[in-house]
């Protein structure tokens, strides 16, 4: 047994720590059991560089598809490509209003730590709009990701790369073809700008890009292939929201809307929150609540880890890459 796996054998005994354990354990077990791993983030878990790691995972052939959040999507490009300007700020519980002003009149937008230059991805934001204008003229509309993929392949937009390309994991999806889900995608930086093109008529429409409801179609297919193909599928949560909230419920639409009642349930449920358990919260609700919606078994493995998920999840990504 490698350093890091040993050292959690030996000492996350107890609270957090044994779940984390527990959780990379399960992980493995589904792994090597068939199964495949299905990821969701949300949270600034790009901007904390979790790619580092998680494309590691991705290229060997831990995760399988990934659902996020259209921030985490655009900001690892926005590492990709911006990170040697980005603004370090280590006392930032301690910025004043002034100070925060100061930032902002700087050209900066700060998540925690790390100050995030306005202008990102002005290197290649005139590739990207001319990969919309081309799919509305061509009368092939693509999802977020798929865009982000074509622009990866653009020639010379390597020469553009500030980080090692492996830290990407953005680019290693790409490379293992691997579906990334957005919902809610207009909620982020370059939704923003997709429809101020709109308004300005460089895009003639929105019609360049496929909607939410067809990612959930999308999603239902794959989900119905795998179960054809006895293939359990897990389910790993970074953070709340829309990231997980919005996969997860596959399940309940094909047994209950479409009837397909042979579905079967998520075979591992584990997610990373710092929500404590709450009332009415969907990131605070314990996994057993989702029992009753139809999306977890009495019997699938289910994990609960209230801790910083850019300390855990790296830490659960080593287990399971036997590190």
């Amino acid at each position: 047994m490698s350093a890091i796996s040993a050292f959690m054998e030996s000492q996350f005994r107890h609270f957090n720590a044994r779940e984390t354990l527990d959780a990379a354990k399960a992980w493995k077990d589904l792994l090597a059991g068939g199964g495949k791993m299905f990821l969701t983030m949300a949270g600034a878990m790009s901007t904390a560089e979790l790619g580092i790691s998680l494309a590691e995972m991705i290229r060997a052939g831990k995760v399988h598809a990934i659902c996020c959040t259209a921030a985490n999507l655009e900001e690892d490009l926005f590492n990709l490509f911006n990170h040697d300007e980005y603004n370090m700020v280590p006392n930032y519980r301690d910025l004043s209003p002034e100070a925060e002003k100061e930032l902002y009149d700087q050209g900066f937008n700060r998540v925690t730590d790390t100050c995030i230059p306005e202008g990102v991805l002005r290197q290649v934001q005139r590739q990207i709009v001319e990969l919309w204008k081309k799919a509305l003229a061509e009368g092939t509309p693509k999802f977020p990701y798929e865009f982000a993929y074509e622009l990866l392949d653009l020639p010379g937009v390597k020469d553009h790369y500030q980080i090692p390309a492996e830290h990407s994991w953005v680019l290693a999806a790409k490379e293992m073809g691997l579906t990334i889900y957005t919902p809610g995608w207009e909620d982020c930086t370059l939704g923003n700008i997709f429809v101020s093109e709109v308004i300005r008529g460089n895009v003639k429409s929105h019609g360049a890009l496929k909607y939410g409801t067809e990612q959930m179609e999308h999603l239902a297919a794959w989900y119905v292939e795998m179960a054809k193909q006895k293939t359990p599928i897990g389910f790993f949560q970074i953070g709340g929201g829309i990231a997980g909230d919005f996969p997860i419920c596959v399940v309940p639409m094909l047994i209950q809307d479409l009837e397909l009642e042979d579905t079967p349930f998520w075979a591992y449920f584990a997610q990373i929150s710092d929500s404590t358990t709450s009332y009415g919260s969907y990131s605070g609700a314990v996994p057993n609540e989702k029992i009753t919606w139809g999306k977890l078994d009495s019997q699938t493995p289910r994990f609960m880890i209230n801790s910083d998920a850019s300390i855990v999840a790296p830490l659960i990504f080593a287990y399971v890459l036997g590190r």
